[in-house]
């Protein structure tokens, strides 16, 4: 007998307002799981579960219907972390975190990469600490790289540009993702990527001055 093939999938709501589920989504998650699976709850607002292989085409169209998002686990880009966007859509820039997510969320990467966003200067999607972080400031967007958020070297990422429109905002996020890809070495982490590359140089190469 064959032994049955798993495929692990991260799934959550998708950006908005906190990190949520609804009774229907979780009914629906549960019909794919087996009774005694493992489901890993991550600070990245995601489920990491395993899904049967021969039933995944399936599952993915009936996760569509109920509104569950899914991202592929591994050398990925991860879905943006977010803060809960306490003052409202509009003011906090939840469009444009929509907007970025779908952008780059699943792109292959040398080692997995995790990006956060918040709405504004008090930072409670914690961008500064993350690999790729948006911060909103007004009616602008700050980017920061090269953050890590443990460890004895823990430290805040490094501003890239400031006073960013949202059109500029994403296609920057995406140099930077290409960069990157171009020059990162196989399994180094963003963070190392970014010191041995070095800030100057890498804002050299995306022509910031």
């Amino acid at each position: 007998m064959k032994s049955k093939k798993y495929i692990p999938i991260a799934v959550n709501d998708g950006i908005g307002f906190g990190a949520k589920l609804k009774p229907k989504q979780l009914a629906v998650l549960g019909t794919y799981l087996d009774e005694d699976t493992d489901i890993e709850l991550t600070t990245f607002q995601q489920l990491i579960v395993q899904i049967p292989e021969v039933e995944w085409e399936e599952a993915k169209k009936t996760f569509d219907k109920v509104g569950l998002q899914y991202y592929k686990v591994g050398k990925y880009v991860k879905n943006l972390r977010t803060c809960n966007f306490c003052k409202g859509e509009e003011e906090e820039g939840m469009p444009v975190a929509k907007e970025l997510n779908r952008r780059i969320a699943g792109q292959v990467v040398p080692f997995t990469l995790k990006p956060a966003y918040t709405g504004c200067s008090i930072g409670c999607g914690e961008p500064l600490i993350n690999d790729i972080g948006v911060m909103k400031d007004k009616n602008t967007f700050e980017l920061y790289i090269g953050g890590k958020s443990i460890g004895r070297d823990a430290r805040i990422g490094k501003l890239v540009k400031s006073n960013l429109q949202p059109e500029e905002l994403y296609e920057l996020v995406e140099r930077v993702l290409d960069l990157y890809r171009e020059n990162g070495k196989k399994r180094e982490k963003f963070y190392r990527f970014v010191d041995r590359f070095g800030i100057e140089n890498i804002k050299q190469e995306l022509h910031i001055t």
